[in-house]
């Protein structure tokens, strides 16, 4: 029963957790990490951008975000078999 629940866990972590993803993610956290080094809020009044590690960790969501937005498409024929 452990086996399978087990399965049940990896394929989802698999359907969630694909290079594509973790490619998006990356460069969500270095798009974040760049706006607080380019851009961010010197007073500390900003939330987001005061601090590298608030804006690395929302650049990573987004970046994860976006990338949700768009699945890949199967090919149709295959899900007609």
């Amino acid at each position: 029963m452990e086996v399978l629940l087990l399965q049940h866990k990896l394929s989802t972590m698999k359907k969630y957790l694909n290079l594509r993803t973790l490619i998006m993610v990356g460069f969500g956290m270095l798009a974040g990490y760049a706006y607080y080094y380019f851009i961010g809020c010197r007073s500390g009044s900003c939330s987001i951008t005061s601090s590298p590690i608030n804006s690395t960790l929302y650049g990573g969501v987004l970046g994860w975000l976006l990338v949700d937005m768009f699945p890949i498409k199967k090919n149709q024929e295959a899900d007609a078999e």
